[in-house]
């Protein structure tokens, strides 16, 4: 495997063992993103410079003994809703780019800095994070590289083509309705979506408090398990963070499935969506020889809270601006934006109502299974500009359509991992991979079984060729 190609803990293995410097990495790194960006549009801010003197920085610090952190030298970045010092968190948006540059790192940025990752840039989003394929008017659309007339996914779309297209081994993003997963799925990528309030937000543009995660994307599940480590811990910055301890993901990656009670989810979970997406979770649940089917009830409910409670919250954050400078938003943020300022407040609070009982019905299944698999988006990633897609025979609109599968999901915050299922000749599908609150470590070592079985698998895209 080439450095090229290698995933950041392979890296950081060779920079660590003096086989390469941090300098090397990075400067290919950013030379990567030189020939591949402008095709891409994934980048709204690279940061060469900055990052070849935090290389020289890492290899002299290497030179004079002292240890380098388990990120030694990876490149990464992260989406533009993350903190960075010295450049405006612009979310996607033109409003953002007005306000004054950010004065210190968010902390997911910073303690990654901290094990020796190497920060090269900010990427691509859907404006404000409320949407699924980044078709952004402000910056442009992200493409996918798998396949260069499609999307990317959204709203961390410019994390998973910087990911897929092997400009960085890994990157951050962010899930509110599915953000991470929808990407990872139509990049072919693995991504976690972790428990809500499992990872510190500190230092990243909001959207909904209520709903809002952070996570990973990577090209291998060890990656994932590696960062998501490194980033859990308490912060009294985030109100909503835990105070558990840290729980290691990494020890328990080769466990293996034995013991675990694994179902496939039926009813809301199995309609709506084209036959492959079905079939790829079929061919994942076949490999681990699972046949037993649950129900999340009252899936449908859920999906339409999740919708209420975003755009009423979504909403509020941006009221001020709706008022005075409408035209400065991309459309199509705005117009549902002001759609979810009209909401009764009766809704919004019914829907927080139905979330606490959804929550427990789902503990309930819970009780009789560790681990349920569910398709992650109802279709391969869509044509740019698709404004229309037809479903189980019924013509809907593209883009609110494409969360169908894990909006039920992240109204609850389960940790959930997107495993990325390559087909030949067509664009990658994925499947969540889906536990109760704080069971990181069982869809990580579920991830990690199946990838080692070669079910499920992210090379990087040669552009433009599923």
């Amino acid at each position: 495997m080439t450095q090229n190609h290698a995933d950041a803990t392979s890296i950081a293995a060779s920079v660590q063992g003096r086989e390469v410097t941090a300098r090397e990495v990075v400067a290919a790194a950013l030379a990567r993103i030189a020939a591949q960006n402008q095709v891409l549009n994934c980048f709204t801010t690279v940061m060469a410079a900055a990052a070849l003197v935090d290389a020289d920085h890492l290899d002299a610090a290497i030179a004079a003994g002292t240890a380098p952190g388990p990120l030694a030298g990876v490149p990464f970045a992260v989406k533009d809703l993350f903190d960075i010092t010295g450049i405006p968190t612009l979310a996607g948006s033109k409003i953002n780019a007005e306000k004054p540059p950010a004065t210190q790192d968010g902390r997911a940025v910073a303690l990654l800095k901290q094990a020796g990752a190497i920060l090269v840039g900010a990427l691509t989003m859907d404006e404000y994070a409320y949407g699924f394929t980044t078709e952004n008017a402000h910056y442009g659309v992200t493409r996918n590289p798998h396949d260069l007339n499609h999307v990317a996914g959204g709203s961390s779309g410019g994390s998973a083509a910087a990911v897929a297209g092997g400009l960085v081994p890994f990157s951050l993003g962010s899930d509110t309705n599915g953000s991470i997963r929808v990407p990872s799925s139509f990049c072919g990528l693995f991504g976690l979506k972790p428990t809500y309030g499992r990872l510190s937000r500190a230092g990243t543009y909001p959207f909904v408090g209520s709903l809002d995660h952070i996570g990973p994307f990577a090209r291998s599940v060890r990656d994932l398990a590696l960062v998501f480590d490194l980033l859990q811990g308490p912060d009294l910055n985030d109100p909503a963070c835990t105070d558990r301890p840290p729980e290691p993901c990494l020890p328990h990656l080769n466990q293996g499935i034995e013991g675990l009670r694994i179902a496939i989810a039926d009813g809301y979970f199995a309609r709506g969506a084209d036959p492959e997406v079905f079939a790829a979770v079929e061919q994942v649940a076949q490999a681990l020889g699972v046949t037993r089917r649950v129900t999340l009830p009252e899936a449908e409910r859920a999906r339409a809270a999740a919708f209420v409670i975003t755009a009423v919250e979504g909403a509020n954050l941006h009221l001020a601006d709706l008022k005075t400078r409408p035209q400065d938003f991309d459309p199509a943020t705005r117009d549902r934006l002001l759609a979810g300022a009209l909401i009764p407040a009766s809704w919004y609070v019914q829907a927080q109502r139905f979330r606490h009982w959804y929550r427990d019905r789902v503990r309930q299944v819970f009780q009789e299974v560790d681990i349920i698999l569910a398709p992650t988006t109802p279709c391969a990633a869509p044509l740019i500009g698709q404004k229309t897609m037809v479903l189980d025979g019924v013509e809907m609109l593209t883009r609110p359509n494409i969360g169908l599968f894990t909006q039920p999901l992240s109204c609850i915050g389960l940790p959930i991992l997107n495993v990325p299922v390559q087909r030949p000749g067509a664009l990658p599908l994925g499947v969540q991979v889906i536990a109760a609150p704080y069971h990181e470590a069982l869809v990580l070592r579920m991830g990690a079984f199946l990838e080692a079985q070669g079910i499920v698998s992210a090379p990087i895209a040669q552009l433009g060729t599923p």
